[in-house]
């Protein structure tokens, strides 16, 4: 029997909240199947641990991380930690140490979820965000000059290595390929002369290995109005780490809200651990009341699923939340539902079950 091992950092405010139902469900699957088996191990990193130890996380925490076959994280942000020392500290310490630079995020809209667009079904909106994630915009190199000063300076670079870009979108390319779907590639081309031309070079240049995958491009402000007026016509999309953030925040709110969304961090090859998360916020003003929606979190455990070569059950994950939805008996109220957060892993068990 495989067992995986999985480190849980549950984060701050919500966060442990909606970790515990997806642990919930992970472990009932596993239970299902009966081919394998899951090992948490929980680490109390994060924003309230940086209060009393002044770190997101111990200096080896990579160390202790590299072996695990997964890490599940929860929310990551409390009153008092500026939020580039929680970023910084553990979420990006993280995608950057152990080569996470894929960053995958489906936009899908589900029967039963709410969607403030007009006239827009769920075959309207379906399409996966494959984002550049360790490097670009979100690389962190700079310097402040004359700090304090009239003078004062702040630069702020941007990374894009021919092996960085090269790779995501060739994973972008394969994915479009294997699944028969259209490749979009978002970019500003016209107003970053120097990266964005090179990002656009590099996917023309590997788009050559792929003749039988219909592409397109277009620029960040472009696509983002395209995702509001005419989401149809994206499935595969592509883009550099700033722009990808924005763009599936964007895609969240058109496809059920943040409490519908959910990001993988892949370290493709398997040498490092891959990450999986739900992207909302830790929203401390409502942890521990069971007000939270766990979904988000619950649709990470079936990206991890997937990444484990169990696409069958990830696939009935997502069927599972998407029932849920439908039959409106155990939601959240922020779903317009009374259930606590702590019901929602048992009756996504339930449907799984029938």
């Amino acid at each position: 029997m495989q067992n995986y091992k999985i480190a849980v950092i549950a984060g701050d405010g919500i966060g442990p909240d909606v970790i515990a139902e997806g642990k919930k469900v992970l472990e009932g699957i596993a239970r299902l199947d009966g081919s394998f088996s899951v090992e948490f191990t929980d680490f109390p990193w994060g924003c309230e641990y940086y209060l009393k130890n002044g770190c997101m996380m111990p200096e080896n925490g990579l160390d202790i991380l590299k072996d695990f076959d997964a890490i599940y994280l929860g929310a990551v942000g409390y009153p008092g930690v500026p939020d580039d020392v929680s970023l910084q500290g553990l979420l990006l310490k993280i995608r950057r140490g152990f080569d996470q630079y894929i960053n995958l995020r489906p936009v899908k809209l589900l029967q039963g979820a709410p969607c403030p667009l007009k006239d827009v079904s769920e075959k309207d909106i379906d399409m996966v965000v494959v984002r550049e994630n360790s490097e670009g915009e979100y690389a962190n190199v700079g310097a402040r000059l004359y700090p304090g000063t009239e003078q004062e300076v702040a630069l702020q670079t941007g990374v894009f290595s021919r092996k960085g870009c090269k790779r995501v979108i060739r994973y972008a390319y394969e994915l479009a390929k294997k699944e028969g779907k259209t490749l979009t590639n978002i970019s500003k081309a016209n107003a970053l002369g120097y990266s964005m031309v090179f990002w656009n070079e590099i996917f023309a240049e590997v788009g050559k290995d792929y003749p039988e995958v219909k592409t397109s491009s277009l620029m960040v402000d472009a696509a983002s109005m395209f995702f509001v007026k005419d989401p149809k016509r994206f499935q595969i999309v592509v883009t550099s780490n700033l722009f990808g953030d924005i763009i599936t925040d964007l895609g969240a709110a058109i496809a059920g809200g943040m409490g519908l969304a959910a990001g993988a961090n892949l370290n493709p090859e398997k040498k490092f651990p891959s990450m999986f998360e739900p992207i909302h916020g830790s929203a401390p003003d409502i942890a521990g009341q069971g007000l939270a929606n766990p979904l988000a979190a619950i649709w990470s455990v079936s990206q991890m699923l997937d990444f484990f070569g169990k696409e069958a059950w990830g696939a009935k994950v997502i069927n599972a939340i998407e029932t849920l939805l439908l039959e409106k008996k155990v939601l959240t109220p922020d779903l317009g539902g009374t259930a606590k957060t702590s019901d929602i892993g048992k009756a996504i068990l339930e449907i799984l079950q029938r």
